[in-house]
């Protein structure tokens, strides 16, 4: 064989090796993102990274699949829902459920405990109160708010895991899960779209977040605005940020009365209730919650907003794996943070 011979042939497997390289690399995952939804009363987001498209939107519907599931059980606003069931016949018999809206209840039992009240899903009377006043525009007398926080207590609720049923000790009592559902929604989401094969994701409902695995972008970590609450705009995050917030396998909620709140003759209310006052919280602006999953976000982010900053604080530190970031009310807008939460910011 000739010298020019040897060199085409060199050639050509040079050639067909970059062609093998080239086809042989990994195609960059895909992103799809299924845009802003109604759900359980507010507007969801979810995100999906995987190797194909199909594989992306498939991730993000099982995900919106998932929410809307849990928004069936438990949504207090939809009459057939099981949270309106229980509500309607619980303290006539033992109403059975499923095991979702089980297990939520006997977490949300768990967090009133670790809380000492501060978190508690019996506080639908209360909550019921303030919303007649605001249409009233006439704040509860003290007389009204003695009544309804009557018919509150966790200790009220009683749970019958051998028969997955629920009992209310009391005449009257309601249950609101507003402060625990939608971190369950996300939860049960996220693994629907980690089952479903996607390589990382992120669901939004109203400002409570979990991500996991490979971000959007190229980025090497999922990047969240916290917004700051002196310059908040509306309930869809379209204010400023006071900081972002760098996350990998993680999840957020933020409570504050700068976005939701009752108007009662120009005065605001905030509508995160502490039971033992039967009056909205006043002690912190926005809290911040950072933990592994969302329905313990969700919960605490309630329970610290009622506990205040130092017994918040205190709670949060006790807690592996938990960090919160805490703003006062105005005019201060002063940022407190956990001990370990400075990994968290950008």
């Amino acid at each position: 064989m000739s010298k020019n011979n040897v060199r085409i042939v060199i050639g050509l497997v040079v050639g067909a090796a970059v062609v093998v390289a080239v086809l042989a690399r990994p195609k960059a995952p895909v992103e799809a993102d299924g845009g802003y939804r109604a759900v359980m009363g507010t507007f969801a987001r979810v995100v999906a990274v995987a190797k194909n498209s199909s594989g992306a939107n498939s991730a993000v519907e099982a995900a919106f699949a998932q929410l809307r599931n849990v928004d069936a059980l438990m949504s207090d606003y939809k009459s057939d829902s099981e949270i309106s069931r229980v509500n309607r016949d619980a303290y006539e018999r033992p109403v059975k459920v499923s095991e979702a809206t089980f297990d939520v209840l006997q977490k949300a039992i768990y967090f009133s405990e670790l809380s000492d009240g501060a978190f508690d899903v019996t506080v639908g009377p209360l909550v019921d109160l303030w919303r007649q006043a605001a249409e009233a525009n006439s704040a509860p007398t003290e007389a009204e708010l003695n009544q309804a926080r009557s018919k509150v207590g966790y200790e009220k609720l009683l749970l019958d895991a051998n028969q997955m049923s629920v009992r209310f000790a009391f005449d009257g009592m309601r249950l609101d899960l507003g402060g625990i559902a939608k971190g369950y929604a996300i939860d049960k989401a996220i693994e629907a779209m980690y089952k479903g094969g996607a390589l990382g994701g992120m669901v939004d409902i109203g400002g409570d977040i979990r991500c996991f695995g490979v971000p959007t972008k190229g980025k090497t970590h999922w990047l969240i605005g916290l917004q700051d609450p002196n310059r908040a705009e509306d309930w869809l995050a379209t204010g400023e940020t006071s900081l972002v917030l760098k996350l990998t396998d993680d999840a957020i909620a933020t409570s504050g009365d700068y976005r939701r709140f009752v108007l009662i003759d120009g005065e605001k209310y905030s509508h995160i209730v502490d039971t033992k006052t039967g009056r909205g919280s006043k002690g912190l602006s926005s809290v911040t919650i950072i933990c592994s999953n969302a329905i313990d976000a969700d919960a605490l982010a309630t329970a610290v907003s009622v506990m205040g900053p130092q017994k918040g604080l205190a709670l949060i530190e006790k807690l592996p794996d938990t960090e919160a970031i805490l703003i006062s009310p105005p005019p201060e807008y002063k940022l407190t943070k956990s001990s370990g939460a400075a990994e968290h910011i950008q």
